[in-house]
């Protein structure tokens, strides 16, 4: 690790943070450590089901204080995909509706559109997967937030918005473009907002891990979410292995 105490870590949320908004123990006060060390602490999360106020609001009721800014979502990440002026019908809840109006992209309620945005939602109905396909069929492009299988809470895998995009792309017969770690349009975002970035902790080898090797930084990989403390890791060699945030924090700080 060195002695470099400088540049920005990027931090995943679900897994590392918390489990479906229940902080993982030693979270809050690991980031406060990483801050007090002088590091800047960008947090890129997958999850585009919530707006940038309430994620700001949920990382400040489990302890962490943090602006939109600190925040990089693959909602923004498919939003940055979308021109603006063009047209999109929203398969997602109010994090990609947010980036969508951000971008200056106007959602509609059917096609014909420019675009078609998968995203995690709790409100996923058959008819929001007829009118979905129809638009790709239609000619419109299926971009996905991310292809995540799963999303973790507190003592199970919750399907995730690649769940969701897998019954977009059975349906509609096409490949979607993907947004979301570790893909690049995340990874351009990620480049802009933190050129510094110095190491990327997540709790999955195959998003977290591959998005440290395409930023050119180390990985830290954290059991407190989707993998398991018994998991064999086949994508990326993590320069830190540990328990939780506050085990890789004292790992960290301690070399």
């Amino acid at each position: 690790m060195g002695d470099d105490r400088t540049g920005t870590w990027v931090i995943a949320l679900d897994g590392v943070i918390w489990l479906a908004q229940q902080p993982i123990p030693g979270s809050a006060d690991a980031v406060a450590r990483l801050r007090d060390a002088g590091l800047r602490v960008l947090f890129a999360t997958n999850n585009a089901l919530p707006t940038l106020a309430e994620l700001v609001d949920q990382l400040a009721t489990v302890g962490v204080p943090a602006a939109p800014e600190d925040l990089v979502t693959s909602a923004q990440a498919a939003a940055s995909l979308l021109e603006e002026g063009s047209t999109a019908v929203v398969c997602a809840s109010g994090g990609v509706t947010e980036a969508l109006a951000d971008r200056g992209v106007t959602v509609v309620g059917e096609g014909p559109a420019d675009a078609v945005v998968v995203g995690l939602t709790r409100d996923f109905t058959y008819d929001m997967l007829a009118t979905a396909v129809t638009a790709v069929r239609g000619g419109a492009r299926l971009v996905g937030t991310n292809d995540d299988a799963t999303y973790p809470a507190p003592g199970r895998l919750l399907p995730g918005a690649g769940a969701l995009l897998a019954a977009v792309v059975t349906a509609a017969q096409v490949t979607p473009v993907v947004a979301g770690k570790p893909h690049e349009p995340i990874v351009a975002l990620l480049g802009k907002r933190a050129p510094d970035a110095s190491m990327v902790v997540g709790d999955r080898p195959s998003t977290d891990g591959l998005l440290a090797r395409r930023l050119g930084v180390p990985f830290a990989l954290v059991r407190s979410g989707v993998t398991a403390k018994q998991d064999t890791v086949t994508e990326v060699e993590p320069a830190i292995d540990a328990p939780d945030i506050a085990a890789v924090v004292d790992r960290y700080l301690a070399s």
